[in-house]
Protein backbone atom coordinates (compact mmCIF):
# COMPACT_ATOMS: atom_id res chain seq x y z
CA UNK A 1 0.00 0.00 0.00
CA UNK A 2 1.26 3.49 -0.82
CA UNK A 3 2.08 5.77 2.04
CA UNK A 4 -0.11 8.87 2.19
CA UNK A 5 2.80 10.96 3.47
CA UNK A 6 4.92 10.01 0.45
CA UNK A 7 2.01 10.71 -1.89
CA UNK A 8 1.68 14.18 -0.45
CA UNK A 9 5.42 14.73 -0.82
CA UNK A 10 5.43 13.69 -4.45
CA UNK A 11 2.31 15.65 -5.19
CA UNK A 12 3.95 18.71 -3.67
CA UNK A 13 7.01 18.25 -5.83
CA UNK A 14 4.83 18.04 -8.92
CA UNK A 15 2.87 21.17 -8.02
CA UNK A 16 4.12 24.72 -8.05
CA UNK A 17 5.15 26.74 -5.06
CA UNK A 18 2.39 29.05 -3.83
CA UNK A 19 4.78 31.70 -2.57
CA UNK A 20 4.61 33.72 -5.83
CA UNK A 21 1.48 35.78 -6.61
CA UNK A 22 -0.73 34.31 -9.33
CA UNK A 23 -0.31 37.40 -11.49
CA UNK A 24 3.46 36.91 -11.47
CA UNK A 25 3.06 33.24 -12.37
CA UNK A 26 0.75 34.17 -15.25
CA UNK A 27 3.15 36.78 -16.58
CA UNK A 28 6.02 34.31 -16.39
CA UNK A 29 4.04 31.63 -18.22
CA UNK A 30 2.81 34.05 -20.90
CA UNK A 31 6.37 34.96 -21.91
CA UNK A 32 7.79 31.42 -21.70
CA UNK A 33 10.06 30.56 -23.38
CA UNK A 34 11.98 33.72 -24.16
CA UNK A 35 15.45 32.13 -24.27
CA UNK A 36 17.08 28.72 -24.91
CA UNK A 37 16.08 25.71 -22.81
CA UNK A 38 18.75 23.31 -21.53
CA UNK A 39 17.89 19.62 -21.60
CA UNK A 40 20.25 17.69 -19.32
CA UNK A 41 21.10 14.16 -20.48
CA UNK A 42 22.54 11.63 -18.03
CA UNK A 43 24.00 9.25 -20.64
CA UNK A 44 27.01 9.71 -22.96
CA UNK A 45 26.90 11.37 -26.41
CA UNK A 46 25.94 8.89 -29.10
CA UNK A 47 24.00 6.64 -26.71
CA UNK A 48 20.44 5.63 -27.63
CA UNK A 49 18.71 8.01 -25.21
CA UNK A 50 21.08 10.83 -26.19
CA UNK A 51 20.36 10.42 -29.90
CA UNK A 52 16.61 10.28 -29.33
CA UNK A 53 16.56 13.27 -26.98
CA UNK A 54 18.50 15.27 -29.56
CA UNK A 55 15.80 14.42 -32.10
CA UNK A 56 13.20 15.50 -29.54
CA UNK A 57 15.14 18.71 -28.85
CA UNK A 58 15.21 19.54 -32.56
CA UNK A 59 11.46 19.00 -32.80
CA UNK A 60 10.84 21.05 -29.63
CA UNK A 61 12.95 23.88 -31.07
CA UNK A 62 10.73 24.02 -34.15
CA UNK A 63 7.57 23.93 -32.04
CA UNK A 64 8.42 26.65 -29.48
CA UNK A 65 10.74 28.84 -31.53
CA UNK A 66 13.59 28.77 -29.03
CA UNK A 67 16.65 26.49 -29.06
CA UNK A 68 16.48 23.38 -26.89
CA UNK A 69 20.08 22.46 -26.18
CA UNK A 70 21.10 18.98 -24.98
CA UNK A 71 23.88 19.00 -22.38
CA UNK A 72 25.43 15.67 -21.41
CA UNK A 73 26.18 14.93 -17.76
CA UNK A 74 27.01 11.23 -17.91
CA UNK A 75 27.74 9.16 -14.83
CA UNK A 76 26.29 7.92 -11.55
CA UNK A 77 24.02 5.49 -13.41
CA UNK A 78 22.34 8.30 -15.30
CA UNK A 79 21.58 10.45 -12.24
CA UNK A 80 24.13 13.27 -12.63
CA UNK A 81 21.75 15.16 -14.90
CA UNK A 82 18.72 14.91 -12.57
CA UNK A 83 20.93 15.80 -9.59
CA UNK A 84 21.83 19.08 -11.32
CA UNK A 85 18.16 20.11 -11.14
CA UNK A 86 18.47 20.51 -7.36
CA UNK A 87 20.37 23.78 -7.80
CA UNK A 88 18.56 24.94 -10.96
CA UNK A 89 15.95 27.70 -11.03
CA UNK A 90 12.38 26.37 -11.36
CA UNK A 91 11.72 28.62 -14.35
CA UNK A 92 11.40 25.91 -17.00
CA UNK A 93 14.71 26.68 -18.69
CA UNK A 94 16.45 23.63 -17.23
CA UNK A 95 14.87 20.19 -17.59
CA UNK A 96 16.33 16.70 -17.52
CA UNK A 97 15.93 13.15 -18.74
CA UNK A 98 14.77 11.12 -15.73
CA UNK A 99 15.85 7.46 -15.67
CA UNK A 100 14.48 4.96 -13.19
CA UNK A 101 17.78 5.14 -11.29
CA UNK A 102 16.58 8.47 -9.86
CA UNK A 103 14.25 6.35 -7.71
CA UNK A 104 16.72 3.52 -7.05
CA UNK A 105 19.99 5.14 -6.07
CA UNK A 106 18.54 6.92 -3.00
CA UNK A 107 17.49 3.48 -1.71
CA UNK A 108 20.98 2.07 -2.33
CA UNK A 109 23.23 4.93 -1.21
CA UNK A 110 23.27 8.53 -0.06
CA UNK A 111 22.67 10.96 -2.92
CA UNK A 112 22.35 14.72 -3.33
CA UNK A 113 18.62 14.68 -4.09
CA UNK A 114 15.33 13.41 -2.72
CA UNK A 115 13.19 11.81 -5.46
CA UNK A 116 10.01 12.58 -3.53
CA UNK A 117 10.76 16.27 -2.99
CA UNK A 118 13.24 17.72 -5.45
CA UNK A 119 11.59 17.36 -8.88
CA UNK A 120 8.59 18.56 -10.85
CA UNK A 121 7.48 15.68 -13.07
CA UNK A 122 6.56 16.88 -16.57
CA UNK A 123 5.85 13.92 -18.85
CA UNK A 124 6.58 10.21 -19.10
CA UNK A 125 7.79 9.23 -22.55
CA UNK A 126 9.16 5.74 -23.07
CA UNK A 127 11.12 2.78 -21.76
CA UNK A 128 14.31 1.01 -22.76
CA UNK A 129 14.14 -2.58 -24.00
CA UNK A 130 16.99 -4.90 -23.02
CA UNK A 131 18.84 -8.08 -23.94
CA UNK A 132 21.56 -10.26 -22.43
CA UNK A 133 24.38 -10.69 -24.95
CA UNK A 134 27.81 -12.23 -25.51
CA UNK A 135 30.44 -11.91 -28.20
CA UNK A 136 29.61 -13.51 -31.53
CA UNK A 137 32.53 -15.93 -31.11
CA UNK A 138 31.52 -16.98 -27.60
CA UNK A 139 31.00 -20.73 -27.12
CA UNK A 140 27.82 -19.84 -25.21
CA UNK A 141 24.92 -20.06 -27.67
CA UNK A 142 21.82 -19.91 -25.44
CA UNK A 143 20.63 -18.40 -22.18
CA UNK A 144 20.50 -21.87 -20.63
CA UNK A 145 24.15 -22.44 -21.51
CA UNK A 146 24.89 -19.02 -19.99
CA UNK A 147 23.26 -20.02 -16.70
CA UNK A 148 24.86 -23.47 -16.79
CA UNK A 149 28.30 -21.86 -17.08
CA UNK A 150 27.54 -19.48 -14.21
CA UNK A 151 26.38 -22.36 -12.03
CA UNK A 152 29.49 -24.43 -12.77
CA UNK A 153 31.81 -21.42 -12.34
CA UNK A 154 30.48 -19.23 -9.48
CA UNK A 155 31.42 -15.58 -9.92
CA UNK A 156 33.40 -16.12 -13.14
CA UNK A 157 30.63 -14.95 -15.48
CA UNK A 158 31.21 -11.21 -15.75
CA UNK A 159 28.63 -8.86 -17.19
CA UNK A 160 28.81 -5.20 -18.04
CA UNK A 161 25.98 -2.75 -17.45
CA UNK A 162 25.48 1.05 -17.61
CA UNK A 163 26.04 1.24 -13.86
CA UNK A 164 24.99 0.19 -10.38
CA UNK A 165 21.29 0.53 -9.70
CA UNK A 166 20.30 0.57 -13.38
CA UNK A 167 17.51 -1.67 -14.60
CA UNK A 168 20.14 -3.87 -16.21
CA UNK A 169 22.08 -4.32 -12.97
CA UNK A 170 18.96 -5.03 -10.93
CA UNK A 171 17.54 -7.34 -13.60
CA UNK A 172 20.70 -9.43 -13.77
CA UNK A 173 20.83 -9.78 -10.01
CA UNK A 174 17.19 -10.89 -9.91
CA UNK A 175 17.93 -13.43 -12.66
CA UNK A 176 20.95 -14.70 -10.69
CA UNK A 177 18.89 -15.03 -7.52
CA UNK A 178 16.12 -16.92 -9.30
CA UNK A 179 18.54 -19.25 -11.10
CA UNK A 180 20.69 -19.83 -8.00
CA UNK A 181 23.89 -18.57 -9.64
CA UNK A 182 26.42 -15.81 -9.03
CA UNK A 183 27.52 -13.24 -11.62
CA UNK A 184 30.19 -10.57 -11.27
CA UNK A 185 28.93 -7.10 -12.14
CA UNK A 186 31.20 -4.64 -13.98
CA UNK A 187 29.62 -1.16 -14.16
CA UNK A 188 30.30 1.28 -17.02
CA UNK A 189 29.00 4.75 -17.94
CA UNK A 190 26.67 3.45 -20.63
CA UNK A 191 25.88 0.59 -22.99
CA UNK A 192 28.32 1.90 -25.62
CA UNK A 193 31.19 1.60 -23.15
CA UNK A 194 30.08 -1.82 -21.91
CA UNK A 195 29.69 -3.19 -25.45
CA UNK A 196 33.12 -1.83 -26.38
CA UNK A 197 34.56 -3.74 -23.44
CA UNK A 198 32.66 -6.85 -24.50
CA UNK A 199 34.16 -6.63 -27.99
CA UNK A 200 37.60 -6.13 -26.41
CA UNK A 201 37.19 -9.24 -24.26
CA UNK A 202 37.24 -7.35 -20.95
CA UNK A 203 33.84 -8.75 -19.90
CA UNK A 204 32.22 -12.03 -20.92
CA UNK A 205 28.73 -10.64 -21.40
CA UNK A 206 26.65 -7.47 -21.35
CA UNK A 207 23.18 -6.62 -20.18
CA UNK A 208 22.28 -3.76 -22.48
CA UNK A 209 19.90 -2.26 -24.96
CA UNK A 210 19.47 0.37 -27.63
CA UNK A 211 23.05 0.96 -28.76
CA UNK A 212 23.74 -2.78 -29.13
CA UNK A 213 20.89 -3.62 -31.51
CA UNK A 214 22.70 -2.62 -34.74
CA UNK A 215 25.70 -4.76 -33.67
CA UNK A 216 23.43 -7.71 -32.92
CA UNK A 217 21.70 -7.36 -36.28
CA UNK A 218 25.11 -7.14 -37.97
CA UNK A 219 26.17 -10.42 -36.34
CA UNK A 220 28.97 -8.88 -34.26
CA UNK A 221 27.27 -9.70 -30.94
CA UNK A 222 25.01 -12.62 -30.03
CA UNK A 223 21.81 -11.88 -28.14
CA UNK A 224 20.76 -14.67 -25.79
CA UNK A 225 17.44 -13.39 -24.44
CA UNK A 226 15.23 -10.30 -24.66
CA UNK A 227 13.83 -8.91 -21.43
CA UNK A 228 10.55 -7.90 -23.06
CA UNK A 229 7.04 -9.31 -22.80
CA UNK A 230 7.11 -10.20 -26.50
CA UNK A 231 10.00 -10.73 -28.89
CA UNK A 232 11.53 -7.51 -30.20
CA UNK A 233 10.43 -6.73 -33.77
CA UNK A 234 14.03 -5.98 -34.73
CA UNK A 235 15.29 -9.24 -33.17
CA UNK A 236 12.55 -11.79 -33.95
CA UNK A 237 14.84 -14.81 -33.48
CA UNK A 238 15.83 -13.86 -29.92
CA UNK A 239 13.65 -15.54 -27.25
CA UNK A 240 12.32 -13.65 -24.25
CA UNK A 241 13.36 -14.41 -20.68
CA UNK A 242 9.99 -16.05 -20.12
CA UNK A 243 10.51 -18.30 -23.13
CA UNK A 244 13.76 -19.59 -21.62
CA UNK A 245 12.18 -20.27 -18.24
CA UNK A 246 12.93 -17.03 -16.36
CA UNK A 247 9.69 -15.42 -15.10
CA UNK A 248 10.69 -11.81 -15.71
CA UNK A 249 9.82 -8.85 -17.90
CA UNK A 250 12.05 -5.83 -17.40
CA UNK A 251 12.18 -2.45 -19.03
CA UNK A 252 13.37 0.92 -17.83
CA UNK A 253 10.71 3.65 -17.92
CA UNK A 254 11.79 7.27 -18.22
CA UNK A 255 10.43 10.75 -18.71
CA UNK A 256 11.28 14.39 -18.28
CA UNK A 257 11.26 16.61 -15.18
CA UNK A 258 12.39 19.98 -13.90
CA UNK A 259 13.32 21.44 -10.50
CA UNK A 260 10.75 21.46 -7.72
CA UNK A 261 8.36 24.42 -7.51
CA UNK A 262 7.72 25.03 -11.20
CA UNK A 263 4.77 27.10 -12.38
CA UNK A 264 2.00 24.67 -13.47
CA UNK A 265 1.36 26.77 -16.58
CA UNK A 266 5.00 26.41 -17.64
CA UNK A 267 4.88 22.70 -16.85
CA UNK A 268 1.86 22.43 -19.16
CA UNK A 269 3.67 24.27 -21.95
CA UNK A 270 6.64 21.96 -21.64
CA UNK A 271 4.40 18.90 -21.43
CA UNK A 272 2.47 19.90 -24.54
CA UNK A 273 5.66 20.72 -26.43
CA UNK A 274 7.33 17.42 -25.56
CA UNK A 275 4.15 15.48 -26.43
CA UNK A 276 4.07 17.12 -29.86
CA UNK A 277 7.79 16.46 -30.32
CA UNK A 278 7.24 12.77 -29.50
CA UNK A 279 4.93 12.61 -32.53
CA UNK A 280 7.52 14.18 -34.85
CA UNK A 281 8.34 11.70 -37.68
CA UNK A 282 12.11 12.02 -37.19
CA UNK A 283 11.81 11.50 -33.43
CA UNK A 284 9.63 8.42 -34.01
CA UNK A 285 12.16 7.06 -36.52
CA UNK A 286 15.02 7.44 -34.04
CA UNK A 287 13.02 5.94 -31.17
CA UNK A 288 12.06 2.93 -33.28
CA UNK A 289 15.68 2.45 -34.37
CA UNK A 290 16.61 1.84 -30.75
CA UNK A 291 13.54 -0.28 -29.91
CA UNK A 292 12.17 2.23 -27.40
CA UNK A 293 8.40 1.91 -27.17
CA UNK A 294 6.14 4.91 -26.59
CA UNK A 295 4.79 4.97 -23.02
CA UNK A 296 3.21 8.40 -22.70
CA UNK A 297 1.80 9.62 -19.38
CA UNK A 298 0.58 13.11 -18.63
CA UNK A 299 1.96 15.12 -15.71
CA UNK A 300 -0.43 13.93 -12.99
CA UNK A 301 -0.29 10.29 -14.08
CA UNK A 302 3.50 10.41 -14.25
CA UNK A 303 3.80 11.82 -10.72
CA UNK A 304 1.57 9.06 -9.33
CA UNK A 305 3.44 6.42 -11.33
CA UNK A 306 6.79 7.59 -9.94
CA UNK A 307 5.60 7.20 -6.36
CA UNK A 308 4.26 3.71 -7.01
CA UNK A 309 7.48 2.78 -8.80
CA UNK A 310 9.60 4.12 -5.93
CA UNK A 311 7.81 1.87 -3.46
CA UNK A 312 8.12 -1.11 -5.82
CA UNK A 313 11.82 -0.57 -6.48
CA UNK A 314 12.50 -0.12 -2.76
CA UNK A 315 11.02 -3.57 -2.16
CA UNK A 316 13.03 -5.14 -5.01
CA UNK A 317 16.28 -3.68 -3.73
CA UNK A 318 15.57 -4.82 -0.19
CA UNK A 319 14.73 -8.34 -1.39
CA UNK A 320 18.05 -8.75 -3.22
CA UNK A 321 20.12 -7.11 -0.48
CA UNK A 322 21.06 -3.89 -2.31
CA UNK A 323 19.15 -1.45 -0.09
CA UNK A 324 21.35 0.59 2.23
CA UNK A 325 21.16 -0.35 5.88
CA UNK A 326 20.97 3.09 7.52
Amino acid sequence: MLHRRNLLKLGGAAAASTSMPLSAWAQSADTFPSKPITLLMGWPPGSGPDVWHRALADAMTRIIGQPVVVENKAGASGTLAPAALVNAKPDGYTIAHMPITVLRLPVMQKVAFDPLKDFTWIVHMSGFQFVTMVRADSPIKTMQEYLDYAKANPGRMTYGSPGSGTSLHIGMELIAKHAGVKFTHVPFKGTIESVTNLEGGHVMSVAGGSEAYPLIQAGKIRALAAWTEKRLPGLPDVPTLREVGLPFVFDSPYGMAGPKGMDPAIVKKLHDTIKLAMDDPKAIEVRNKFNMVERYMDTATYAKFQLELYEKEKKYLTDIGLARKD
